[in-house]
């Protein structure tokens, strides 16, 4: 068993930038050239040259609103004059492991701005994959070997044998997975052989799709943040988020011993820059969370208040909406205008300084 290779896979991410006094974009002309093309029934795509790159236009835009989408092998830009962010990129696989993200995010800021664009505000990175691959001679686990707090689990056969596990959903992916039968049967990523030190056969690739939200948890929302401390975001995945055990006869399983695997990547990610962040404190989400559970508190009020007036008007029962309507009233009896102001202040004074 040995690391072969690791690092980003595919990185997405929004810049917020505006067109400067001199714009080298036109939009209007751009349009044009995409309908024209559209209506010669053409079977090849457009290729069109911007800020001295190539690239190939979409015939149209995305479901998300961006009115235009162009594509080469670095990455996929979608953008509009309107929009905000102003452009959405997907860094690709191929560019990613060949220049870096460093690179290519410092190449995107060039082309854009010689196209007569500016910053406005910083970058918002939305998605990362961590890819770690390894040549796995021997496969000696299965689905009930991995302990995670994912809620959803499904696995991919073929010919009987598990190729690919994956755990989780939306803001957090482990897919664990044979990669030299994936570049074989389906992806055709053949530029990866020199890349895994002469192995072509039985790697198997570990790959963290993580999203924006739980990026920003740990401060990883620009491109610095993320050179500097990804490896926060992965200490957390490889230790509580899912982790690969040796099965025993131990009914606990979180008590199994760690897989040789997992210990390997488990020492490798330690190497990774990292702050010590564990979790980014977001005093925002922090409010949303207080109000959820007061909101949850308050329902519980308003089944007593309507069961107090099914009681009281003898009907079999109120809905939300009608107990709110009697609800009101009574607040209204007992609100204070002459304390409001200052029990209000107190509390606000309270939940900013954490008393």
């Amino acid at each position: 068993m040995k690391l072969l290779l690791s690092g980003l896979d595919t990185v997405e991410c929004a810049y917020y930038l505006r067109s400067g006094c001199i714009s080298n974009l036109d939009f209007a002309a751009l349009r044009e050239r995409r309908e024209a093309h559209r209506e010669s029934k053409s079977r090849d795509p457009l290729v069109i040259e911007l800020g001295g790159t190539e690239f190939m236009l979409l015939p149209n835009g995305t479901k998300s609103g961006y009115p235009f989408v162009i594509s080469n092998q670095h990455c996929t830009i979608q953008f509009g004059e309107f929009n905000d962010p102003s452009f959405f990129v997907t860094y690709r696989s191929l560019a990613l492991w060949h220049q870096g993200a460093r690179a290519l995010h410092e190449g995107f800021l060039s082309w854009a701005g010689s196209l007569g664009f500016v910053p406005v505000r910083p970058e918002g990175v939305s998605r990362c994959d961590f890819a770690f691959d390894f040549h796995l001679p021997t496969v000696d686990f299965d689905e009930d070997s991995f302990v995670t707090v994912a809620e959803k689990d499904s696995q991919h056969r073929k010919n009987g044998e598990v190729q690919t596990f994956t755990f989780g959903r939306d803001e957090v992916v482990l897919r664990v997975y044979n990669k030299s039968a994936e570049v074989e049967e389906s992806s055709g990523k053949y530029w990866l052989h020199p890349l895994w030190q002469g192995q072509t056969e039985n790697v198997w690739r570990v790959e963290w799709q993580v999203r924006k939200e739980t990026l920003k948890r740990f401060g990883l929302r620009t491109f610095d943040a993320l050179f500097d401390g990804y490896g926060d975001v992965l200490r957390y995945l490889v230790s509580e988020h899912t982790s690969l055990r040796v099965k025993s006869e131990d009914g606990n399983r979180s008590r199994w011993p760690v897989h040789s695997l997992w210990v390997m990547l488990a020492e490798h990610i330690d190497q990774l820059p990292a702050q010590g962040v564990y979790r980014e404190l977001d005093a925002r989400a922090q409010l949303d969370e207080t109000l959820i559970r007061m909101a949850i508190s308050m329902e519980g009020y308003l089944k007593k208040v309507a069961a107090i007036e099914c009681l009281k008007e003898g009907r079999p029962m109120l809905s939300q909406g009608q107990t709110i309507d009697r609800l009101i009233p009574l607040l209204e009896k007992v609100h204070n205008g002459l304390t409001w102001r200052s029990d209000v202040q107190r509390r606000i004074d309270q939940l900013r300084i954490g008393a």
